[in-house]
């Protein structure tokens, strides 16, 4: 049986990863970033990595395929203190619901037509810079003014540019800021409904 794919786009710190992580256990779904496709950056400080060329999506629909052809994949680590994938790798075997998740994974028409299910998380621009700051400061090392410069240097104009529009293309929007329990579930029924 050919696995089903969703792919679940919105801003950064919009919910995803949580939403994703809970209903992939529910699902018993195997669970994807496009995060971990980011390509090494050698000099990090004014690089943009919320553009769609900051990460190797032809890899990642190259291991898509796999996997809808049942074969496993070794996907990258990525290591946001060093920003360079690790030597560390990813086996995942095929199974029947593949989530992949990310700020971009609508915004590639290519990786957009992959998926049988299309799903965005929406959340304000004000909650989405607070977790930002929280998660960056906590989990990878940066300072408040490492964050905020980013944010307004490229994350910010980008989620303009190529997130936010992705919200009209998505089959189900959720709610970033909502009860997650409730947003778990409509997820986790809107891909058993694409399941049939």
């Amino acid at each position: 049986m050919r696995p089903i794919l969703v792919g679940v786009a919105g801003g950064t710190a919009s919910g995803k990863t949580t939403i994703c992580r809970l209903a992939g256990a529910e699902l018993g779904a195997t669970v994807l970033t496009h995060d971990q496709y980011y390509r090494d950056v050698p000099t990090p400080r004014n690089h943009d990595f919320d553009i769609p060329e900051a990460l190797d999506t032809a890899l990642l629909l190259s291991h898509l395929g796999a996997l809808r052809a049942g074969e496993a994949i070794e996907a990258p680590v990525y290591d946001f203190r060093t920003h360079t994938r690790s030597a560390q790798i990813q086996r995942i075997e095929p199974g029947g619901i593949v989530i992949v998740e990310g700020i971009l994974v609508l915004a590639d028409f290519m990786l957009r037509e992959a998926f049988d299910f299309t799903v965005f998380v929406h959340a304000d621009d004000d909650v989405r810079l607070g977790r930002r700051i929280r998660r960056d400061t906590a989990e990878r090392g940066r300072t408040w003014d490492d964050v905020l410069r980013q944010w307004f240097q490229s994350v910010r104009p980008a989620h303009k540019r190529y997130v936010a529009p992705c919200r009209d293309l998505a089959h189900l929007v959720l709610d970033g800021e909502g009860a997650l329990e409730g947003e778990v579930a409509r997820l986790v029924a809107g891909v058993r409904g694409a399941a049939g």
